[in-house]
C-alpha cells in the first residue's frame, strides 16, 4: 500500500478548497506521498481536525471569512503541540509580512496558481516526513 499525506484546507470558500485540490491532483511532486484532503469551512473545525491528529500539512485561507487564514494560523500554532508546518493563500504579494507574523512557514498568493503551489505544498511534505522520520 502507497503511502498517503494528509493536507488540512481551511476555506469558507468551496471555489477555493476546489482551486487547491485542483492544483494539488493526487500529488505534487514525484517524490512526495498521494495526498488526501480533509476540508474545513470553519475555525472550529480546523482546530477540531487538528485535535484528532493526523494532518501532515495546513493550507490556510488568508481572505476567509469570518476568521481568515492567518489569524487562525497564529491561533493553532499558540495551542495546538507539533502543529504541522502551515501553507497561507494570501490576496496581495505584499501580504508576506503577514504571513510571517502568523508563523506560516510558507505563503502562495490568490488565486492558486498551480505551479507555485504545488512546489510550495511539495516542500512542506518533504520537510515534514524528514521532521518525522
Amino acid at each position: 500500500m502507497q503511502p498517503t499525506a494528509t493536507v488540512l484546507v481551511y476555506s469558507d470558500d468551496s471555489n477555493t478548497r476546489e482551486q487547491v485540490r485542483l492544483a494539488t491532483g493526487r500529488r505534487p511532486a514525484p517524490d512526495v506521498p498521494v495526498v488526501q484532503f480533509v476540508e474545513c469551512a470553519t475555525p472550529e473545525a480546523v482546530v477540531r481536525e487538528l485535535d484528532k491528529g493526523g494532518i501532515d500539512v495546513c493550507v490556510l485561507d488568508g481572505e476567509a471569512v469570518p476568521m481568515g487564514g492567518m489569524g487562525v494560523c497564529r491561533q493553532i500554532k499558540d495551542e495546538v503541540f507539533n502543529c504541522p508546518p502551515v501553507l497561507l493563500l494570501i490576496g496581495r504579494p505584499q501580504d508576506a509580512w503577514l504571513a510571517t507574523w502568523s508563523r506560516a512557514e510558507a505563503a502562495v498568493t490568490l488565486p492558486v496558481e498551480p505551479v507555485e503551489f504545488a512546489g510550495a505544498l511539495a516542500s512542506l511534505l518533504r520537510t515534514q516526513r524528514l521532521a518525522s522520520a
